[in-house]
């Protein structure tokens, strides 16, 4: 299979197809290896239109959606972000190309240790990996421009809001178990922020002291 070709078509289908217009965001998507970060029996279905499983009862998003969510955060370049939810790693990559910080947070311990290994294989050396209960944020390397959440929260959760510097944006899938809505929130510099919708959508739980119970 050539992972070049199936890449090119991926993003020329799904991402610039469905309206993703952010030419940073396509070059980054086009650039990164999606492949190199599912299981190899999974490789050649890396760049369908849909997750794929990844182990720890984790998925690995949609592309469409990894392109989404990266859109929505609006990133220039200089940018510190964090991400709840490593996964993968596939969108710290995605990021890690289009900020100048990244700082990753995953509560499972190999999914954290096989992200790193890919992500230092690609030379991708401007991403912090920790292993720790997301939902709190880091606070010992906030404010952030950006904060993304990989997982569907309950509500918004208040302590990365405060994590966010002010103009940052925070994008959460917010909803029930079974379904949320993308939501992007905009930090005013009084503190205060406004909420905007984006699609439907469904993620795995956010588990964590400010979501969901782990069963």
């Amino acid at each position: 299979m050539n992972f070049d070709i199936a890449r090119k078509k991926m993003v020329e289908n799904q991402l610039i197809g469905r309206g993703i217009r952010d030419r940073r965001v396509i070059e980054a998507m086009l650039k990164i290896p999606r492949h190199l970060f599912v299981q190899e029996a999974l490789a050649a279905q890396a760049y369908n239109d849909n997750p794929l499983p990844i182990g720890e009862r984790q998925t690995i998003s949609q592309p469409y959606m990894v392109a989404l969510m990266t859109e929505l955060l609006e990133l220039k370049g200089k940018e510190r972000v964090l991400e709840i939810g490593t996964g993968s790693g596939y969108q710290a990559a995605v990021l890690a190309v289009l900020a100048d910080h990244v700082y990753t947070m995953e509560r499972i311990r190999p999914l954290a240790m096989r992200a790193r290994k890919v992500l230092d294989g690609l030379g991708l050396l401007n991403v912090n990996i920790k292993i720790d209960d997301g939902t709190c944020g880091w606070e010992q390397e906030a404010p952030f421009d950006a904060i993304v959440v990989t997982a569907g929260a309950p509500e918004i959760p208040e302590d990365l809001v405060k994590q966010l510097a002010p103009g940052g944006r925070l994008v959460v899938p917010v909803g029930d178990q079974f379904s949320q809505t993308l939501v992007r929130v905009l930090k005013h510099e009084d503190g205060s922020y406004a909420v905007e919708q984006s699609i439907g959508c469904r993620f795995v739980k956010l588990i964590g002291k400010h979501g969901w119970e782990a069963e």
